[in-house]
C-alpha cells in the first residue's frame, strides 16, 4: 500500500514539474520614472503677495481604472486602449502627476507652505480634480502624448469650491520608441504643471 502511494506521489510530482517547464516565463519589465522636471525660477517675494501666507495641499486626482495604473497607455487606433509591452511607470499615473505638480509649486515659490495628501497636514486650500487622459494617441500616424486634468481649488474650512479649470495638452513624440514617448510625457507634464501653478496663483 505504501509503495503504491509513493509511486503515485512520484508520478504526480513529475507531471507538475513537466507542466511548470512549459509555462511561459513573464517578460522582464523596464520601469520608467517621469523625467525630471525642468527647473523653474522662483517668483520674487513681492509677486507672492498675500498667498505666501496660505497653505496649499496637492491631492491625488481621481482617475478611471485604465489610467489609475502603472501601465504606459497607448491608443494605436480609435478607442482601443493598449499599453506598451515590457515597460511600466514607477508609480500609478495619478501619483506621478500629483508629485509633478508638487515639484512645480515648490519651484515656483509663491506657495511656500505645501503638502500632499500623504500626510495629515493642515492646509487652507486644496488642489484636487480628475486626471481624465494620460496616454499616447496616434494622430495621423504620429504618436502624441495627451494629458487632460480637471482642476479644482477647494477652501478646506468649508469645502466650498473656489475655482475650477480644465487643462489639456497634446505633444507630438519625437520618434516612436518608448524612451522617446517617456521623454514627451515629461515635457508635456512640465508645461501643463506650469499652467496649473500660474492659474492657482491667480486665484486670490
Amino acid at each position: 500500500m505504501n509503495t503504491l502511494l509513493l509511486r503515485t506521489s512520484l508520478v504526480a510530482a513529475s507531471l507538475m514539474l513537466a507542466a511548470c517547464s512549459i509555462l511561459p516565463k513573464p517578460d522582464p519589465q523596464a520601469v520608467y520614472r517621469l523625467p525630471t522636471a525642468t527647473a523653474m525660477p522662483a517668483q520674487a517675494s513681492t509677486a507672492a503677495g498675500n498667498i505666501r501666507l496660505r497653505a496649499l495641499r496637492i491631492a491625488t486626482p481621481y482617475a478611471n481604472r485604465s489610467i489609475d495604473s502603472e501601465r504606459i497607455l497607448v491608443l494605436p487606433e480609435g478607442d482601443v486602449i493598449k499599453s506598451y509591452a515590457g515597460v511600466r511607470w514607477s508609480d500609478a499615473a495619478p501619483l506621478l502627476w500629483r508629485d509633478r505638480l508638487l515639484e512645480a509649486f515648490r519651484a515656483d515659490g509663491r506657495y511656500q507652505r505645501l503638502s500632499s495628501d500623504t500626510g495629515n497636514i493642515a492646509a487652507d486650500i486644496e488642489l484636487d480634480g480628475a486626471l481624465t487622459s494620460f496616454q499616447t494617441e496616434y494622430r495621423h500616424g504620429v504618436p502624441t502624448v495627451v494629458i487632460v486634468y480637471d482642476a479644482r481649488l477647494i477652501d478646506t474650512a468649508n469645502r466650498q469650491q473656489l475655482a475650477s479649470q480644465r487643462f489639456a495638452i497634446q505633444r507630438a513624440v519625437d520618434g516612436s520608441k518608448v524612451p522617446e514617448v517617456v521623454s514627451a510625457f515629461g515635457q508635456a507634464c512640465d508645461q501643463l504643471a506650469k499652467e496649473v501653478v500660474n492659474w492657482a496663483a491667480a486665484q486670490r
